[in-house]
């Protein structure tokens, strides 16, 4: 029987439209938020903030509440609920399948290897022929619009930077509160700017001690209260905030760490994805069949066990899914239902496993992030 699967709302805002609607209010053109005008624009994107934890926590995070509408201020992150594809989507406006930013770990048919997309790419893997779309960026400045990026310092000069966010100049600010600030510094200024403000602090206290955690908890109030300098924000300016996934605490029993030797990987000679949504690539075709048989008798009670093109027809990488884009998703994938993950004992580090927040999959509370809105888009 064929699995029943999730399929995401192709008639609903998502992550894709945040930063494509900003450009889109500076320029007078259309776009799926419908923003209003603006003279200057900014998209906050708060890493790992999902709409299940922020309701979770309301009391503290009373400024942020305050700037969700009653509709349309909830959105869908896109798949697979992960940093990198999602920051990929916010940055060109298209779907994983489209810019090819597939996961937190991708093959790389070309190299017959696995890239891991946030860490040390190999020196040869262009991130120009890796990431071809034009950013939303390079749109803004050939519009004669300034283009910024408001991050800490660390991520200045990466490859995955020059995947997604080639085009914007860097400001670099270490706090949350000075991220805020020199955003609103940004948008004061005479010419018409589009800024993309990252926090990853969320992301982090989630990862080391889970959503439910005092840490991110606490990395929670510094954002909220930092966010009170939105309320101030120039006039014909507006400010957008949103996130890239949300997080769902997985307990230290439920990290499954499939042992070296078992048949599961029989005929698997890449793993990549992340531990929330395996991405299996197969020996060679005539071992499909067998993989995903065995994969489904195992975990099919609380994972989507799915072939590439099931996954593809199901709509998780968004529409049509570009040719050069088909063999880095996996032949197989097995996307966690239940509060689980999935782990290579070949490949699983001390610190991998120590993960209680994680992510990757297609549940709501991943799934589903805010999108609140200050200024000339609050209206």
């Amino acid at each position: 029987m064929a699995p029943m699967l999730p399929a995401p709302r192709s008639d609903a805002a998502s992550l894709a439209d945040v930063l494509s609607g900003a450009l889109a209010s500076l320029t007078a053109q259309p776009s799926r938020l419908a923003l209003p005008a603006a003279r200057s624009a900014a998209v906050l994107l708060a890493d790992g903030l999902g709409m299940s934890a922020l309701r979770a926590r309301a009391g503290h995070a009373r400024r942020l509440l305050a700037a969700i509408p009653p509709r349309g201020g909830a959105i869908d992150a896109g798949f697979p609920t992960t940093t990198a594809s999602a920051l990929a989507s916010l940055t060109t406006g298209l779907a994983s399948g489209r810019h090819g930013m597939v996961g937190y770990t991708v093959r790389d048919p070309q190299r017959d290897g696995v890239v891991q997309q946030l860490g040390q790419w190999p020196s040869d893997l262009d991130p120009v022929q890796w990431q071809p779309h034009t950013t939303l960026f390079e749109s803004a400045r050939a519009a004669g619009i300034d283009a910024v990026v408001v991050a800490a310092s660390r991520y200045r000069d990466t490859a995955f930077t020059d995947a997604v966010l080639r085009g914007a100049r860097f400001v670099i600010a270490p706090t949350i509160a000075e991220r805020v600030e020199a955003t609103i510094d940004l948008l004061a200024g005479a010419e018409p700017t589009l800024v993309y403000t990252y926090v990853p602090e969320l992301d982090m206290a989630g990862h080391a001690s889970g959503a439910e955690s005092t840490a991110w908890l606490s990395a929670l109030e510094q954002l909220d209260a930092a966010l009170d300098a939105l309320t101030r924000l120039p006039r014909g300016t507006g400010a957008l905030l949103t996130a890239d996934h949300g997080m769902i605490d997985v307990p230290a029993h439920a990290r499954l760490v499939v042992p070296a030797a078992s048949e599961l990987w029989r005929g698997v000679r890449h793993v990549a994805g992340e531990p929330r949504c395996l991405q299996l690539h197969v020996e060679s075709e005539g071992e499909l069949g067998g993989v995903l048989e065995r994969w489904r008798d195992a975990e099919s009670g609380r994972a989507w066990v799915v072939s590439r093109d099931e996954a593809i027809a199901a709509g998780w990488f968004g529409g049509p899914v570009d040719d050069r884009v088909l063999p880095r998703i996996g032949d197989v994938l097995v996307a966690a239902r239940a509060r689980i993950a999935y782990y290579d004992e070949r490949q699983a580090t001390p610190r991998a496993l120590a993960m209680v927040g994680q992510h990757g999959s297609l549940s709501p509370e991943e799934m589903r992030i805010p999108l609140a809105r200050w200024g000339a888009f609050a209206t």
